[in-house]
C-alpha cells in the first residue's frame, strides 16, 4: 500500500504543481507540503485535509466494529 506521503507527492506531480503552487491552492504554508511529502508525523490534520482537498483526494476510514454493528442492525431490522 502506498504511503500518504507518496500519494500526495504523486498527485502533485501528475497535476504539474510545484510545492508552492499546491500550498497556495490549499491555503497552507509551503513547509506543510514538504512535511507531508517527507512523512512528518506532526502535520495537523486540518492542514492535511486542506492539501488532500486541493488534490481531490478523499479520505476513507474502515472500521470493523462499525461494520459489525451495521450488519447486526440490518439483520435485526429484517
Amino acid at each position: 500500500m502506498d504511503q500518504l506521503k507518496d500519494i500526495v507527492r504523486n498527485h502533485r506531480r501528475i497535476s504539474k504543481l510545484n510545492r508552492i503552487e499546491l500550498a497556495t491552492l490549499a491555503g497552507v504554508g509551503k513547509t506543510a507540503i514538504f512535511d507531508i511529502e517527507h512523512g512528518k508525523e506532526s502535520v495537523r490534520f486540518d492542514t492535511l485535509k486542506k492539501v488532500l482537498h486541493a488534490l481531490n483526494i478523499q479520505i476513507s476510514f474502515d472500521s470493523p466494529v462499525l461494520e459489525r454493528q451495521s450488519r447486526a442492525t440490518r439483520s435485526s431490522g429484517s
